[in-house]
């Protein structure tokens, strides 16, 4: 919807109308006026949070560089998974990359020398191996294949030559999309073994 200019002593409805305020009622105001002013705060904490996130991952990987410096090592870049621990153990931060892993054509090939492996085998086993191909190559509802379950036929030990082709022509079609960041913070609980998130997800606070 276009944002449009409200001219004073009019409200704009959900369909895009002015209507004039004197016709619209004190309860429909007053949720109005909540509506709007927990938005405004959301909006403030959203940009707390994406800005405590950034300084976070910077003054993280600055530690990384001077650690790195004590042994004469150069760091290559910002990938890697890491804990940083309080002292006394009580807090613990964790900084993770998730790789976002996206398959090019040669994910079709390979399916196609997989066929061509069930077709050929007359094993008694080909139902089952047929029915988890196929699983593996289903799609999501925005077309994106399950990247866990496509690794998983990688992890089948088939000596088959075509199978053996196929699982190849899958590693080779293999592509980083892009990598995503993320900050975990946790809190000892007591004095057990135990850690709990500091939760920054207002869904779950």
């Amino acid at each position: 919807m276009t944002q449009t200019t409200v001219p004073a002593g009019y409200m704009q409805d959900s369909n895009g109308r002015l209507v004039p305020e004197n016709l619209v009622s004190d309860i429909d105001k007053a949720r109005n006026e909540l509506v709007q002013e927990i938005v405004g705060k959301a909006h403030a904490l959203s940009t707390l949070i994406t800005q405590f996130k950034g300084q976070s991952m910077d003054d993280i990987e600055a530690f990384v560089e001077l650690s790195a410096e004590k042994y004469d090592a150069k760091m290559g870049g910002k990938k890697g998974n890491l804990t940083l621990m309080s002292f006394d153990g009580r807090f613990k931060i964790q900084r993770s990359i998730s790789e976002r892993i996206v398959f090019d054509e040669r994910l079709q090939v390979a399916k196609e020398l997989i066929d061509q492996c069930i077709h050929k085998w007359v094993d008694g086993s080909n139902d089952n191996i047929r029915a988890l191909v196929e699983h593996a190559f289903q799609t999501d509802k925005q077309g994106k294949i399950n990247v866990s379950r496509i690794f998983g036929l990688m992890r089948l030990d088939i000596k088959d030559e075509d199978w053996v082709q196929a699982m190849a022509a899958i590693k080779d079609s293999i592509q980083v999309a892009g990598s995503k960041a993320y900050i975990r913070i946790y809190e000892r609980v007591g004095n057990s073994d135990d850690y709990r998130p500091v939760v920054l997800d207002i869904a779950q606070a």
